[in-house]
């Protein structure tokens, strides 16, 4: 019975408390931050040595793909010769810190070709970063921009217009002529890396 009685002695207890701090909320000091000159520099250096060691991570993993993989025009090319689909293969250059390759001159693209020849395979096909699944027809590269430089497998400007073959190929077999394909077929594919 006291054991009861202390309970609910207690249990009143804390209640008060806890009501007497709500009706006076305690007053939080402010402390003013001081600023010293020389803890501002240091945490400056500190900033640019995390920004440089960042950089240099970068430098390091971009060399060890390039050793792979095959340096063009300012431009890294590391083959996937894993076929997949084209949102895979997307994710998987992304992953690995790159787009898939998407060519912006001729010359790039018959380096890339020549690559795809040697890496991957003589008649191979590639997944290209550029799409026209926002717009029929009106082919973006992953970053959202209008490609400039066009090789399609065509005699007009652009491929016929097909709701269904919204992904855009390297066929090496035509010699690097561009067609448009259904984005669920499995294809090579060709990370890109800009070099820093």
């Amino acid at each position: 019975m006291e054991f009861r009685r202390d309970c609910l002695l207690l249990g009143v207890l804390l209640l008060v408390n806890c009501s007497f701090q709500q009706s006076f909320p305690r007053k939080k000091i402010v402390k003013e931050e001081v600023k010293d000159p020389a803890i501002e520099e240091l945490q400056k250096q500190i900033n640019d040595i995390v920004q440089d060691l960042i950089i240099m991570k970068e430098q390091l993993a971009l060399q060890s793909v390039c050793l792979k993989g095959v340096k063009v025009h300012g431009k890294c090319f590391l083959a996937q010769p894993v076929k997949k689909n084209y949102h895979t293969a997307v994710d998987n250059c992304i992953a690995l810190g790159g787009v898939l390759s998407t060519p912006l001159s001729k010359y790039q693209n018959d380096q890339l070709s020549d690559y795809v020849h040697q890496s991957i395979g003589q008649n191979e096909q590639i997944w290209l970063g550029i799409s026209d699944m926002v717009y029929e027809g009106d082919w973006i590269n992953q970053a959202g921009i209008n490609i400039l430089y066009k090789n399609w497998d065509t005699d007009s400007k652009y491929p016929k217009t097909d709701r269904f073959k919204n992904c855009a190929i390297l066929s090496e077999a035509t010699g690097g002529k561009w067609l448009d394909e259904n984005c669920h077929e499995a294809k090579a594919s060709v990370c890109e890396f800009n070099i820093i």
